[in-house]
């Protein structure tokens, strides 16, 4: 049976663990018939172990991507062991402690630069070291978290969101002539590592369960995966620009649920 990624080549960055949502990408891109390439960084030895755990072991290049050179030479490394690409997915974000945790009116302006730089700024600049590898075109997918209201504990990481949904908008429209098209995916709360760095991400983990229409897992990367396979598909040709939610239905309603 063919899946909806077949013969396609994609890029997955983000990989830490198996609860990693590029994990979960990964996996799920593999059984639905794609080659995957990923990236790491910094603890490579932890990455290659991980990348074995997928259904086909997948070949892993080192990548900072706030490193201008690194960036400058991910192209040949990527060909090294696939000609060219269709998709690469964005899973990249981070804060120092200070940038979370309710320190939003004290964080030194040197801890929100790191933040903008790894969480917004590198999805043009991943974007922009792909092209090489685009040349007929394809499809770029960012994680986010939504970044249309202001949350407890997520201070600059919010700010550096909502640049990211920004940047989205404005790769969509210098990346379109290109045959590129340009999608976020606004994903709930999930327990992977990125997670359990903000201090007091409980409280999200409660409002989810409680509030979701649908329910919302915690655990589960799947409706996740599927959303950026889909995006990373043939399935929305003339879909860019767009931010997805796949949160169980909790952006669109206002207050706790009652039972009717």
């Amino acid at each position: 049976m063919s899946g909806i990624l077949d013969g396609k080549r994609l890029l997955i960055t983000g990989v830490i663990t198996e609860q990693s949502l590029g994990f979960g990408v990964a996996k799920y891109a593999q059984e639905q018939g794609a080659e995957v390439v990923l990236t790491g960084f910094g603890r490579m030895s932890l990455v290659e172990r991980i990348a074995k755990k997928l259904p086909t072991p997948a070949p892993v290049i080192e990548l900072d991507a706030t490193d201008p050179e690194q960036l400058a030479g991910l192209a040949d490394k990527v060909r090294e062991h696939v000609d060219g690409i269709d998709g690469v997915l964005h899973a990249i974000a981070f804060a120092p402690p200070t940038a979370l945790g309710g320190n939003f009116l004290n964080t030194p302006w040197e801890d929100v630069a790191t933040a903008l730089q790894v969480s917004t700024f590198s999805y043009k600049a991943l974007a922009v070291a792909c092209l090489p590898l685009m040349s007929e075109g394809g499809s770029v997918v960012g994680l986010t978290f939504d970044a249309s209201q202001a949350w407890p504990v997520y201070d600059w990481m919010g700010v550096a969101k909502a640049g990211l949904e920004s940047a989205n908008r404005y790769l969509a429209r210098d990346l379109g002539p290109k045959g590129i098209r340009v999608n976020l995916v606004s994903a709930g709360p999930q327990r992977t590592m990125a997670a359990k760095s903000i201090p007091g991400f409980e409280a999200f983990e409660k409002a989810w369960t409680e509030r979701a229409p649908l329910g919302w897992s915690l655990t589960d990367s799947e409706p996740v995966a599927k959303a950026c396979a889909a995006l990373l598909s043939d399935l929305f040709p003339a879909t860019s620009g767009e931010i997805l939610h796949v949160d169980g239905g909790f952006h669109a309603v206002g207050v706790e649920r009652t039972e009717q």
